[in-house]
């Protein structure tokens, strides 16, 4: 109706910006996606939409968990092969590796990224132990065994929690709705 009107009464060169209004499209969507919630056959769907919700904080406090674990990895691998770019003794390809994957501090937090999230871990680790100390073995040891095996089973756990929990209540909530309806339908 409101845009009925003003496609025709806007079409005149009255010098009104008419695309100020468009964010008022927004809020009919909303009112359609509050209908469909009282949709019985939508009722899966806001399910997964009230877990997801549920589980923001929790998604929120993992990334910000795994970004410090990840920067404290980055900086102790800068710091520590610092020494190894103006290390004659190593080979001149491998030091240029070793500053394109972790000479600064972005670039180490970026590799660290990546052999966290990508499952490609021994191609940024099997270099830095075999033609630069073997002692590097045991960060990575430790760091895939804390940060890749155990966090992300923790954190995979708590996700599971919290989207249990949210079913439950809806469940709950469900069951309470059909014991209102009976007794309605009772008096």
């Amino acid at each position: 109706c409101v845009d009925v009107y003003f496609f025709f009464h806007g079409q005149g060169s009255s010098g009104i910006n008419l695309n100020v209004l468009r964010p008022l499209r927004f809020f009919r969507l909303l009112r359609t996606l509050r209908v469909l919630r009282t949709v019985r056959v939508f009722s899966k769907l806001s399910m997964l939409v009230n877990t997801v919700a549920a589980s923001l904080m929790a998604l929120f406090w993992s990334i910000v968990l795994l970004a410090v674990v990840m920067l404290m990895g980055a900086l102790f691998l800068c710091q520590s092969l610092s020494g190894s770019l103006q290390d004659e003794a190593i080979k001149f390809d491998t030091r240029r590796w070793i500053f394109e994957m972790y000479g600064t501090s972005t670039r180490a937090f970026y590799t660290i990224f990546e052999l966290t999230f990508s499952g490609g871990w021994p191609n940024y680790a099997r270099k830095l132990v075999e033609e630069v100390s073997a002692a590097y073995s045991v960060f990575f040891f430790v760091y895939i065994i804390v940060v890749i095996f155990a966090m992300f089973r923790i954190i995979t756990a708590l996700f599971l929690r919290d989207t249990l929990a949210a079913a439950s209540s809806d469940a709950e909530a469900a069951v309470q709705e059909k014991m209102r309806q009976k007794e309605r339908y009772a008096a």
